[in-house]
């Protein structure tokens, strides 16, 4: 009896020192951060030089099933509907449509995908849509907005008392946020530190008590000197206790432009300035060559530990538990 106990015991301190040696081949749970894309979407948004094509479930599964992850957290894209640069017929409908295609294409795999509603924040129609949203049970874990596909402006007042309402609509249904918080590109909007202490002193109080996931590393997928501004005032409220971020995570869904040599040193210090039981692996939309797999590994060349690596990896959000 005493050998067998020797035993395990020899067997239990092996498992402890060759557990590091292993966690570098850790494939995430969860992609925290994808999209499907109706084929009315993909067809509105080609162009002539570009050509989307449709993605569905199926589609995304494969991808996961490639890469050896679980889950996925799917944003719907109705939001994109919304965009003020263009000019939609019964805009609203189309809206409508996009939530609902991405409800019953989630419905199929129910044990893998989870889904969130879509919608510009500063739209008439949108308390109206998360309400609508809220009723549906694959679409009422959450709520996806993308200030830069929307053109939002938080330094224009009344997109701010709008945008208020929206997140105290989502907290108001217990509906998670996952918000790309980054100013139009496109329309080289202001972004940096002061927007980001807009959103972190006047909307992450109108959503006190559900999740609220900033996307992109609080960027727009590259890492330059405005999202560093940008995340910097997450990474020191998060690491002063702030009660503001007791329920904020920050996804990793860079591109892999922005892992560049140059800019891991900085990226890796924030992740640990943040603590990286807040981040979430996410990998974006799955275009060419940016396949959830593909992005994993080119997020594992940052110069993270092996422990760092496996924590963002079987970190997983409430929303997907």
């Amino acid at each position: 009896m005493r050998v067998l106990v020797h035993q395990r015991c020899l067997f239990g301190l092996l498992v402890v020192l060759v557990a590091p040696s292993l966690t570098p081949a850790q494939t995430p749970i969860v992609d925290h951060h994808q999209h499907l894309f109706s084929p009315a979407n993909a067809a509105w948004s080609s162009t002539d030089s570009t050509s989307r094509q449709p993605v569905t479930a199926a589609d995304l599964i494969a991808l996961l099933d490639s890469a050896g992850i679980r889950k996925a957290l799917v944003l719907s894209v109705a939001y994109q509907w919304g965009n003020p640069t263009r000019t939609v017929d019964n805009e609203y409908e189309k809206v409508k449509a996009e939530n609902d295609w991405t409800s019953a294409q989630v419905a199929q795999y129910p044990d893998r995908l989870r889904a969130f509603c879509g919608v510009n924040p500063i739209k008439d129609y949108a308390l109206e849509e998360i309400a609508r949203c809220s009723r549906d049970p694959h679409l009422r874990p959450g709520l996806k907005l993308h200030f830069g596909n929307s053109d939002v402006d938080v330094h224009d007042a009344r997109q701010l008392a709008q945008l208020k309402r929206v997140f105290r609509a989502a907290n108001d249904n217990r509906m998670a946020i996952v918000v790309h918080m980054h100013a139009s590109v496109n329309k080289k909007r202001p972004y940096g530190r002061a927007e980001a202490e807009i959103f972190l002193n006047e909307l992450l109080p109108m959503a006190p008590d559900v999740p609220v996931q900033i996307a992109h590393f609080a960027g727009a997928g590259a890492f330059d000197d405005s999202t560093d501004h940008a995340i910097g005032v997450f990474a020191d409220a998060i690491s002063r206790h702030d009660t503001r971020t007791a329920h904020v995570y920050i996804d990793v869904s860079l591109s892999s432009r922005a892992l560049a040599p140059d800019r891991r040193a900085l990226i890796v210090s924030r992740i640990r300035q943040i603590g990286v039981d807040r981040l979430l692996f996410g990998s974006d939309a799955p275009f060419p060559g940016n396949g959830p797999r593909e992005y994993w590994a080119a997020f594992r060349t940052l110069p993270l530990t092996a422990r760092e690596l496996q924590t963002i990896a079987t970190n997983v959000a409430p929303y997907m538990r």
